[in-house]
């Protein structure tokens, strides 16, 4: 096992001690000067509250009973504080003027009691330096937790990247499942930094960065950390946020400060999260921020300065590619670009079989079923319904996991636990039944749709009242217009049902027309399945890995057509999911009946119920 980076700057440490030190006795020594000279005005000030003449005037007015001189200063007692306790006696300094001579000639015949007082320096000294001791105290204290905080008075220019070494991160490339092509890229360069004297016999230089590009939850950094665990060098992780300060400057100290480590450690591995922070396109357009765009041009420099005997490789990941700066990307920089993309079936099922084998897990359970009811989900997620179901499993009593339990686990990651304090009415359920119904009925009549899994009336935590769980037979990596036009009948099917039963509608398609019309507008603007418009494309993702939200590629009037467009198209679907429930009102009804009664039910009871009434019907 490689020794941890972090000792060999044992020395470089000390040295940091002991400047921080001599900075805390400077500024120490320059805080208690200013206090000492504030403290002197302050009594300079206080001791002018009576001029010499006032004090001479009051002398011959008669209105002093005792005046005392010490260092130089006239205490006196005036003639109204006669009687008093000592304590509350309030006196009035005056600095002398001339002579103790002049001073005893002045009060000599007016019967003013005169005395001498006589204090020493270090009486004096002593008294200031009290005075002062408390804040002085205070102030070093904070400065020492500043400088340890900040690692001295560099320390906000000093880099904070954690260095890391051989399986220090407790993850390999075993641990990682469904990127295979991911992995293929990152051990090739792993193998690199192992025997680099393969690839510079034939001529290939190692690349100098890879950037891991994906939606969020599909194992970008978990990758890192492999990379870490099998590379067998130093490893520094950091934040691209961390480079990042109010202060000017500061980032591309931090940046040129962990080139310079690395550089110590090479052949190493610096691996950049989110490095979208500092990496934004520098568009002068709209103003910039300095700051980072300092941070990102130093990072540019230091990319390009690598000498010939330093072996290091920058690892970043982002989920917003479209907005980093073009020089960051070119080659040279970061010469691969390494798709973290969402997993297909056949990486789902590897990545449950990873995340259960610590996991006491009974025969029922079918990862393949799982990997279909899971289309679209994220590694981060898979890993999750995994802990779900042993948490349910445990719920129930039972010592090993369960198909029955990672099902549930599925819903609950998905759609929310269920919500048993929330009661619906009897109107309420017979009407969600309809809607929920409506969905699945319209579903399994059309050729082109997927099959039910199950229909449910029970609440859940996200918000739904109900929902239709459908789970592909195969994974599919396109659809057709028919498939399509489907989907969108079977969502619109929901509030069909509510308008052909209860001749009104409710709030509880909102989720459902919404999907609805994302679908259409996608056919119509982006997948070029529209009359109108043909091939033409008129929208395009703002951001392709994470909310997908679109943005219009065409002018105000041709949106404008849009609109009526998709208007046109969603009243013709809504249309066809009325005809085919008004054709098949029997089998609703029976099958909401059911669903009311039971609450939930499987898609075999729902097609078996299906198939009877059918029957009934033809005979």
């Amino acid at each position: 096992m490689l020794e941890n980076p972090e000792n060999n700057n044992d020395k470089k440490d000390d040295k940091n001690r002991g400047l921080n030190l001599l900075i805390i006795i400077i500024l120490a020594a320059a805080f208690a000067s200013v206090l000492l000279f504030i403290h002197t005005r302050a009594t300079a000030d206080k001791a002018e509250e009576l001029t010499y003449d006032q004090f001479t005037a009051m002398v011959e007015k008669g209105e002093i009973s005792k005046v005392v001189l010490k260092d130089g200063k006239l205490i006196i007692t005036p003639k109204s504080e006669e009687g008093k306790d000592e304590k509350d006696i309030e006196t009035q300094t005056v600095r002398l003027i001339g002579t103790e001579d002049g001073l005893n000639e002045l009060l000599s015949g007016t019967g003013i009691v005169y005395i001498k007082e006589t204090a020493s320096l270090a009486a004096s000294l002593m008294s200031s330096l009290v005075s002062l001791m408390i804040p002085l105290l205070i102030f070093i204290l904070f400065l020492n937790v500043v400088l340890k905080r900040t690692g001295g008075m560099m320390g906000f220019s000093r880099s904070r990247a954690k260095p890391y070494v051989q399986k220090e991160t407790g993850v390999t490339f075993e641990d990682v499942a469904g990127q295979d092509e991911a992995k293929e890229s990152l051990q090739e360069m792993v193998e690199f930094l192992h025997h680099p004297e393969k690839y510079r016999e034939i001529g290939a230089n190692l690349p100098k960065g890879a950037l891991l590009v994906g939606p969020p939850g599909t194992g970008k950094t978990l990758l890192a950390r492999a990379v870490a665990g099998e590379a067998n060098v130093p490893f520094f992780f950091i934040s691209g946020s961390e480079f990042v300060e109010m202060f000017v400057g500061v980032g591309a100290s931090r940046v040129r400060d962990l080139f310079e480590e690395a550089k110590k450690e090479s052949p190493c591995i610096v691996f950049i999260d989110e490095i979208d922070a500092i990496g934004k396109t520098r568009d002068v357009r709209y103003g910039g921020n300095d700051e980072r765009e300092q941070t990102l041009n130093q990072l540019l420099a230091e990319m390009d300065g690598f000498d010939s005997s330093s072996v290091i490789l920058i690892l970043a990941a982002t989920n917003r590619p479209e907005v980093l700066d073009p020089a960051l990307l070119r080659p040279g920089r970061f010469d691969r670009r390494i798709i973290v993309d969402r997993p297909d079936i056949k990486g789902r099922m590897e990545i449950l079989k990873v995340h259960a084998k610590k996991i006491k897990m009974d025969e029922t359970v079918d990862f393949k079923e799982l990997a279909l009811a899971t289309s679209g989900v994220v590694g981060s997620d898979l890993a999750n319904i995994i802990n779900e179901g042993a948490i349910l499993a445990v719920k129930n009593g039972r010592e090993t996991v369960c198909q029955k339990d990672l099902l549930e686990a599925i819903e609950v990651v998905l759609v929310g636990k269920e919500k048993k304090d929330r009661v619906l009415s009897e109107q309420e359920r017979k009407i969600v039944s309809y809607h929920e119904v409506g969905h699945a009925l319209v579903t399994a009549l059309q050729k082109d749709a997927e099959p039910v899994q199950k229909i449910t009336i029970v609440p859940r935590t996200m918000g739904a009242l109900g929902y239709v769980m459908q789970v592909p037979e195969e994974e599919k990596y396109l659809n057709t217009k028919a498939e399509l036009e489907a989907m969108v009948v079977s969502a619109l099917a929901g509030r069909a049902a509510e308008e052909m039963v209860f001749d009104s509608v409710t709030t509880g398609a909102e989720n459902d027309i919404e999907r609805a019309t994302e679908l259409v507008r996608s056919m119509i603007t982006r997948f070029g399945m529209s009359e109108t418009f043909g091939l033409m494309s008129l929208e395009k993702p703002a951001n392709e890995y994470l909310d997908r939200r679109m943005y219009t590629t065409c002018g105000d009037a041709t949106a404008t057509e849009i609109d009526h467009e998709t208007m046109r198209l969603l009243k013709e679907y809504y249309a066809r999911a009325k005809e085919i429930l008004a054709e098949n009102r029997d089998i609703l009804d029976k099958i909401a009946a059911f669903l009311i009664e039971r609450e939930t039910i499987t898609g075999a009871e729902f097609m078996e119920i299906l198939h009877q009434v059918q029957a009934e019907r033809e005979a």
